[in-house]
């Protein structure tokens, strides 16, 4: 097992796990996180999203931004200048579309986030641009979401 700096446990849902939580995803939701889609802009149900609490997978649950580093960056997708812990995302070089992005995926099921580029607020610099429907917001106070039953239900910081 492989543990984030945070605690979260980061090893790979088994393909049962994985074949049971897709099966729970509606047609967007599938788009975005399993084939690498994008919600139309300011369409998003958590694109006004202001309260204290922290944006999770919404695949597997792992917490992947806190609210406190969320942003209007006028892009009409939730942007994020930091993620939750920096081993909770993994990011890889997507040529797509004729454009060089960096793509934001989950560490720990590697599902679809978004993008992250260098243009965002101080003190990081970044902006990561994520699909709504990849995410779930559970507001401070409330358990996590624990889908792979591994524990990782801290009260989010």
């Amino acid at each position: 097992m492989t543990r984030s700096p945070a605690g979260f446990d980061l090893t790979a849902p088994s393909a049962a796990d994985r074949e049971r939580l897709e099966a729970g995803l509606t047609a967007e939701e599938r788009d975005v996180l399993l084939k690498h889609g994008t919600e139309a802009p300011f369409c998003g149900v958590l694109l006004g999203e202001k309260r204290p609490g922290v944006f999770c997978c919404r695949l597997c649950g792992l917490p992947l931004f806190g609210g406190k580093t969320k942003f209007e960056s006028g892009t009409g997708w939730p942007s994020f200048n930091a993620p939750y812990d920096e081993a909770h995302l993994t990011l890889i070089r997507d040529t797509s579309y004729g454009m060089v992005r960096t793509e934001t995926v989950c560490a720990r099921c590697g599902s679809h986030q978004g993008h992250v580029f260098p243009d965002g607020p101080p003190p990081t610099g970044l902006r990561y641009c994520i699909n709504s429907v990849a995410l779930e917001f559970v507001p401070d106070g409330e358990p996590l979401r624990d889908p792979l039953a591994r524990g990782d239900t801290l009260a989010p910081a």
